[in-house]
């Protein structure tokens, strides 16, 4: 790890699970437990402390990013379906979308909850390939980042090659997205309301697209506004201006993060084969999942 980032970091690099094949879309939930994907063994699990790893469904669509709403519904993006879908407590699974001008999503990839409920997903095509979802051609002629309202879904921007990790800033006036095919991040301002404005790049030659090390996918905001996203080599973080502050060094090809733990300052690493944690001076950004709040504006999707 790069020495600017000791202040940053507070002990070790642990792995905590290993012998996976590609591991995603972590998650924690605040009873106590980290969710996240074998994405091409199609199996969900979870780690807990107590109980080590445990199976949760298989086999799991070969499911990626995961999210929790304000009610603790888990929202999952499904590569093998090219769904968008919430599942309750109890089980039951509610379809959130689907389809974009009557022509089927290419894979849903990373999903992330406003305050207010505004969900906001990338949609790029890697769940259309053999080995991270099925293999099918594409139905839409873009690659997009989708934005659910109200049970609307609109288009927020088609400007990508292949649009991966997104997340908002603390105060969630900025939504973040990566494209992983450029090695960049793009920043748009977001209203009150929850509008948009127009794009600007925040960060660009996060490495040179080689996935033998490493390339812009998962993405997620501190309490700080730092910005921390997988690059070559391990977990790029980029303070709120755009400036590179170091890596935190990974020994695996790094897929996405996210925090978790009782104080909300453990960071979980999915990365290859293996599940990493690292503590953190800095805890992650608030999310409706931290404290269940009831969302302003009630259920908007």
């Amino acid at each position: 790890m790069r020495n600017d980032l000791a202040g940053y970091l507070e002990g070790d690099l642990e792995r905590i699970a290993t012998g996976f094949i590609f591991t995603e879309g972590p998650v924690w939930n605040p009873e106590g437990f980290l969710l996240f994907s074998d994405m091409p063994g199609d199996i969900r699990r979870r780690w807990s402390p107590a109980d080590g790893v445990t199976v949760v469904r298989d086999p799991a669509n070969k499911c990626n990013g995961m999210a929790y709403d304000g009610f603790g519904r888990l929202l999952v993006c499904e590569h093998s379906t090219s769904l968008l879908v919430r599942e309750s407590d109890g089980g039951e699974i509610e379809l959130l979308a689907s389809t974009y001008d009557g022509k089927e999503l290419n894979s849903p990839n990373d999903v992330i909850v406003a305050t207010g409920g505004d969900i906001f997903f990338s949609d790029p095509t890697y769940g259309r390939t053999r080995d991270f979802g099925l293999e099918r051609d594409p139905d839409l002629d873009f690659r997009g980042v989708y934005r659910l309202s109200g049970g609307d879904l609109a288009l927020v921007d088609t400007d990508f090659t292949q649009p991966n990790g997104l997340c908002l800033s603390p105060d969630e006036t900025v939504l973040y997205v990566n494209d992983t095919e450029r090695a960049l991040i793009v920043a748009y301002p977001r209203s009150a309301d929850g509008g948009l404005g127009h794009r600007s790049t925040f960060a660009d030659r996060v490495g040179d697209v080689d996935f033998e090390v490493g390339v812009v996918d998962g993405m997620k905001c501190d309490a700080e506004g730092n910005v921390l996203v997988t690059g070559p080599n391990g977990i790029w973080v980029f303070d709120p201006t755009g400036g590179h502050l170091g890596t935190i060094e990974v020994p695996e090809v790094a897929g996405n993060l996210n925090w978790g733990g009782p104080r909300w300052t453990t960071l979980f690493i999915t990365a290859s084969t293996s599940v990493y944690r690292i503590e953190t001076a800095v805890a992650g950004a608030p999310v409706p999942n931290m404290k269940r709040v009831e969302m302003t504006g009630g259920d908007n999707a």
